[in-house]
């Protein structure tokens, strides 16, 4: 790893005084002092992003013994701020410098969701959920490699949760309160010049279960949150002279394989009888998988080609329709893509933004009281998103070939239909995915180099 110059030569000379005639000795030049990239000291910054709710929701109506259950999936842009101290040690050697810090960030946010409409016993019911602000306090833990940090991060979170119910003989009824749990997640920070860095981060939000009365009915939420967002950060501490390096070697072929987490938020219509309910379905889970790519690199510029394949354990076996006599069991079992990158090395670290082509395979199991019918469709679509990309040696056992990268993808399958209860039912949904996900590449080309 390239070492960052820490310090300016100082220049002397000496002169004798006791003999005019002496020759004036030649300058002295001191050697650069070095020093290793330190991220200890306060910071101050910003951030932005997309959020998305899964807030599991069931509304029990005692009299008629009907439980409808669908996700609430409330999704917009968020931006804010946050403040922390990080302290940088040596006390591992095994891992080489480590990072421990603390953060706490408040966001506004424009997340809403109308698009649930339910039929039950006492005729049409809407429900609406927004959070209109959010805030979280973590700590965080990563491994250093010089001016870039891969970490993770937890703590305590809180948001305003407005949750609304109307109907033909409901309400209008609305909760509106503050909810506190827990956060855990991800990221990536990387310094782009002097005190600023840039970071790449996922936060899951845990904001509790609540139940509420409506007359002799229930209504239970279990509050989740998928958030995605980058940042900018100015540093007050550390070394702070650090100066990007010139562009690492990024061209090349590479393959590399990743894993990670996907949350479906697919929009869904179910028709039986001449009753419609719309609400979403929300396959959520993990997903590994590998890529392969060729770079082109102009200076600091890289454009790129890349392909990946994805096995996924996403599924939604909860979600309980039309009073309910309509049941889900919603998967995504694999998926893929093919895309463009266009990226800029700051120093050995790429940020990039990707998009291209997408597919994946749809799998729907719809029960009613008369049929158990499968439909299992192979859909394609689009995507797009942005990530980061740097040298990465996994404690010192991987060479310089070797790099790691954090990436979010939106992928737009399209919409597929499908008849279901002996073709009495019809059934819409558009599928729609959010992937966060990390991974290794090697690059068969010159090294990577990351010296610091």
């Amino acid at each position: 790893m390239k070492r960052i110059l820490a310090g300016v030569a100082l220049v002397g000379t000496a002169v004798s005084a006791q003999a005019a005639d002496l020759a004036t000795k030649a300058p002295y030049l001191k050697a650069p002092v070095v020093a290793p990239y330190d991220w200890t000291g306060f910071y101050l910054g910003v951030n932005a992003g997309v959020g998305m709710s899964r807030t599991f929701t069931s509304h029990n109506y005692p009299a008629g013994g009907t439980l409808d259950s669908t996700y609430l999936q409330s999704e917009g842009a968020f931006g804010g701020g946050q403040i922390g101290y990080n302290w940088q040690t040596n006390a591992f050697p095994v891992f080489g410098p480590v990072l421990f810090g603390i953060e706490a960030d408040i966001q506004g946010s424009g997340a809403s969701n109308g698009d649930a409409t339910l039929n039950s016993n006492t005729g049409l019911v809407g429900y609406n959920q927004k959070l209109d602000w959010f805030g979280t306090v973590r700590g965080r833990v990563g491994l250093v490699r010089g001016p870039l940090v891969s970490y993770f991060t937890g703590g305590f979170a809180a948001g305003d949760v407005k949750t609304s119910v109307v109907g033909t003989n409901i309400g209008p009824y609305s909760f509106n309160r503050t909810q506190t749990g827990w956060t855990i997640g991800s990221g990536v920070e990387a310094a782009l010049g002097g005190n600023w860095t840039g970071k790449i981060e996922y936060l899951y939000l845990n904001l509790g279960n609540k139940n509420d009365f409506i007359a002799d009915q229930a209504l239970r939420t279990e509050t989740r949150e998928h958030l995605f967002r980058v940042g900018v950060n100015y540093r007050f501490g550390g070394n702070g002279l650090y100066a990007p390096v010139p562009a690492a070697n990024w061209a090349g072929f590479y393959l590399g394989g990743n894993f990670g987490g996907a949350t479906g938020r697919d929009r869904t219509t179910a028709t039986v009888g001449g009753a419609t309910d719309s609400f979403t379905l929300s396959p959520d889970g993990f997903i590994g998988g590998g890529q392969i790519g060729y770079n082109w690199q102009a200076a600091n510029w890289v454009f790129g080609l890349e392909t990946d394949f994805q096995g996924s354990t996403q599924r939604d076996n909860r979600t309980a329709v039309l009073g309910p006599t309509v049941f889900y069991d919603a998967k995504l079992p694999w998926f893929g893509t093919v895309r463009g990158r266009v990226g800029y090395s700051v120093g050995s670290t790429l940020f990039y933004g990707t998009g291209g082509y997408a597919y994946g395979s749809v799998k729907t199991n719809i029960v009613t009281a008369n049929s158990n019918e499968t439909f299992s469709k192979t859909k394609s679509g689009w995507t797009v998103g942005a990530g980061m990309e740097a040298p990465f040696t996994l404690l010192g056992l991987l060479g310089p070939n070797w790099t790691a990268k954090t990436e979010y993808l939106y992928v737009d399958l399209g919409s597929t239909t499908d008849l279901f209860d002996g073709g009495n039912g019809v059934n819409t949904t558009k599928v729609t995915e959010h992937v966060f996900r990390t991974g290794i590449n090697y690059h068969f080309n010159s090294p990577v180099i990351a010296k610091y």
